[in-house]
């Protein structure tokens, strides 16, 4: 069986068995400053592309997305290990507004074996419909349905991926 069928198993007391396989990322806010990849986000995303299938969704709103993963993590891309839906594209076919194609597209994959990681209001649904939602509440700060919404908060990007890294360490935060 390769690493990536593995995904992330962490038995949590009072909150259940998580068996992750796919991680859902915001980029804009979550793992990128105004477009621009934030740093020892790639190191950390290519070690978690090892154990599941990293996806990143965005609006891509300043258009770097694409060639910022590319030139950071492409044999990720190549591989597959890490894929990116830029949503504008996906809205206009399905006439879902960015909260809504999020969460189909986790939905798809199956929410049950996601963690999602976001900031935004249009992040809240995905959060919610995850196994584990985890909120970044970095420079850009994070809208409160997203906070309401996650399992995790936290202070930064690389403190949310070291979280997913480190499946004892989600166990001490969500334990009764």
């Amino acid at each position: 069986m390769s690493p990536a069928a593995e995904g992330i198993r962490v038995a949590v007391p009072g909150f259940g068995d998580l068996h992750i396989t796919h991680v859902v990322l915001d980029y804009n806010g979550t793992v990128a400053d105004r477009g621009i990849l934030l740093p020892g986000v790639a190191e950390r995303i290519r070690r978690l592309c090892a154990a599941v299938r990293v996806h990143v969704v965005t609006a891509d709103t300043f258009g770097t997305v694409r060639a910022e993963l590319g030139s950071a993590l492409a044999g990720e891309l190549a591989s597959g290990a890490l894929s990116v839906d830029v949503l504008p594209q996906a809205c206009e076919r399905s006439g879902m507004d960015e909260a809504q194609a999020k969460i189909a597209m986790l939905e798809s994959i199956g929410a049950e074996r996601c963690a999602a990681v976001g900031n935004g209001r249009n992040d809240a649904l995905m959060l919610r419909g995850a196994a584990l939602g985890l909120c970044v509440m970095g420079r850009e700060g994070c809208g409160p349905a997203a906070l309401a919404a996650a399992d995790i908060v936290t202070s930064s990007i690389h403190d949310a991926l070291d979280l997913l890294l480190d499946g004892a360490c989600i166990r001490a935060t969500l334990r009764v």
